[in-house]
Formats: structure tokens, sequence, C-alpha cells
């Protein structure tokens, strides 16, 4: 039990209950957690506030006063926390090895079909996709109309998807 003065500044009525806190906030809270170093000084100075501004009537021990503080200080801290860990996102689930060496065969099935496709369909392809042109100007690169870009573009998709599901 610490002894109390009741003539001592407030700051020093409310230190000497700093280990009666810590050991509290480091039961609550965990001992590996960083932050309750942080929790203990922020109760510590909320005490001190309180004291100062008349919170404190004397009605209990500055104690009493001190565990109510503590009690709420810890409840807060672990509302905030799990508020905070609720918008966190979930983290990406490794891999399925075996999807990944799907989408590799896949991907390795579609550029065989592309290399076996007429140049017209092939050159086509490279201007719209890879490298990212426009109908238009595709057309003006390999002197064609708009419409028979897009014409081109469908018919090379479906020889693909047809070669592809085979």
């Amino acid at each position: 039990m610490v002894k109390e003065d009741k003539n001592a500044p407030p700051e020093n009525s409310v230190l000497q209950y700093r280990a009666v806190i810590s050991f509290r906030v480091r039961k609550a809270l965990g001992g590996s957690n960083p932050d309750w170093e942080d929790v203990v000084n922020e109760i510590l100075t909320q005490a001190v506030a309180k004291i100062k501004s008349g919170e404190f009537r004397g009605d209990s021990s500055i104690g009493t006063f001190l565990y109510i503080i503590t009690s709420r200080r810890i409840i807060d801290y672990i509302r905030q926390k799990t508020r905070v860990l609720k918008h966190a996102p979930e983290p990406a689930p490794f891999p399925d090895p075996h999807d990944e060496m799907e989408h590799r065969e896949r991907a390795k099935q579609v550029e065989q079909v592309v290399a076996g496709l007429k140049p017209k369909f092939r050159d086509v392809l490279y201007l719209y996709y890879y490298r990212e042109l426009s109908r238009e100007e595709v057309a003006r690169a390999l002197d064609i109309s708009p419409r028979r870009v897009s014409e081109r573009v469908n018919y090379a998709l479906k020889l693909i998807q047809k070669s592809v599901r085979k």
C-alpha cells in the first residue's frame, strides 16, 4: 500500500503509484506490447490534470481515483486497437503453386497460338494490346480502316480462345 501525503503536490502523490499502475497496464496489455509505457504516462498525466482541475474532490483515496482512470484508459486503448485492426486490410494469401503453374502454362499456350496467327492478325493484336494504341492509331499504322482493326482484333481473339479451349 502506498502512503498518501495530503499536502504533497499532485505530481508527487500520483508518481507514488507509478509502479502499481505500470504493473496493472503491463498485465492487461501484455509485457511485450511496446505501447504500455506510453499508456502509463498518459494515465499519470491525465490524473495530475484532473487533480489540478478539481475533478478529484478527495471523497476517495488517490489510489481508488487512479484505479478508475487506469481501468478506463486500458479499455480505451484496447477499443482503439481493435477498431484499427477491423479496418486493416487482410494480408494477401500466398499464391497457390498449382495455380501459378497453370497460369504460366496458359500464358505459354496463348503465346504459341499468337505466334501461329497470320501476320495481319498478329500485328493488329501487338499494336492494340501491347503497344496500347487506339483503334485509329492502329488503323493509320497498318493503313486500314478503324472498323477493320476492330474486326481483326475480335477475330484474332476468337481464334485464340478456340485454340486454347482445345
